[in-house]
């Protein structure tokens, strides 16, 4: 059966309402590229329905972790909200929740396709030390395509204090505290090299759906370690080398 991107947002849509985010029907049978047309087509509905569409993520940053799943380049989602450091999240509010520990970066001009690593470094205005919130709402692993259109995983973002963008973002090193122990540490450089080529990586493949990475935005630029997994009582705290430090908590 041929695809029909406004049949399948609408299945889509439709599926969200009752709390299905991974629809059954659709298993095994979406393209990427038709998971990003369904994506951005639920983000239009969500924004007619009020929300606010502030920024953009880029996921699947990590060579091994693309390897892992079979891919050969990063994925995207669209930011909708974000909270401040300190945030503390009901117990029960999110859905099989975990997070992820990035520089998000915030545009201080546009960035179009084919800009090389100099011309994103110069439209960054500002960086915070950051938190991605994400939520396992279906077979993340065996699904997905579903997963993307669901916009890859997103939920929320906590962010610490803006700084400007150092000298050397891929040297940038984090240290990850959960209940006050060391859980992981990383550098920046296990994003694609340095996080800057996400803004590269992102303007480009943007342009592939007549979309854009504009001034003012917000872009999530990918996980310097892996994606932990927040259970109630947790406290999360995790701080960057010459950046700062994000925090957040769910309640017990």
């Amino acid at each position: 059966m041929a695809f029909d991107e406004h049949d399948a947002t609408e299945a889509f849509w439709r599926a969200r309402q009752t709390g299905e985010f991974f629809p059954r029907d659709w298993f095994d049978r979406l393209t990427i590229d038709q998971a990003y047309r369904i994506q951005l087509g639920l983000i239009t509905r969500r924004v007619a329905a009020g929300e606010r569409q502030i920024g953009w993520k880029v996921g699947l940053t990590a060579k091994p972790i693309q390897e892992q799943f079979g891919f050969h380049e990063p994925v995207f989602g669209c930011v909708l909200e974000h909270g401040p450091s300190g945030q503390v999240f009901p117990a029960g509010s999110l859905i099989q929740p975990g997070f992820e520990c990035e520089l998000c970066m915030v545009m201080a001009r546009d960035l179009p396709p084919g800009a090389d690593l100099a011309a994103a470094r110069a439209a960054v205005g500002a960086i915070h030390p950051a938190l991605e919130i994400i939520e396992t709402r279906g077979p993340f692993t065996a699904q997905i395509a579903l997963a993307l259109a669901d916009n890859a995983q997103q939920k929320t973002c906590v962010l610490g204090p803006a700084v400007p963008l150092p000298a050397a973002p891929e040297a940038v090193a984090c240290t990850v505290r959960i209940n006050d122990a060391v859980a992981a540490t990383g550098t920046g450089d296990a994003v694609l090299g340095n996080p800057l080529n996400s803004l590269v990586w992102l303007a480009a493949k943007l342009a592939e759906y007549r979309r854009s990475l504009r001034a003012g935005e917000m872009v999530m630029t990918g996980s310097f370690t892996r994606q932990f997994p927040i259970a109630p009582g947790d406290r999360i705290a995790v701080t960057f080398s010459g950046v700062g430090t994000v925090e957040a908590a769910m309640a017990a």
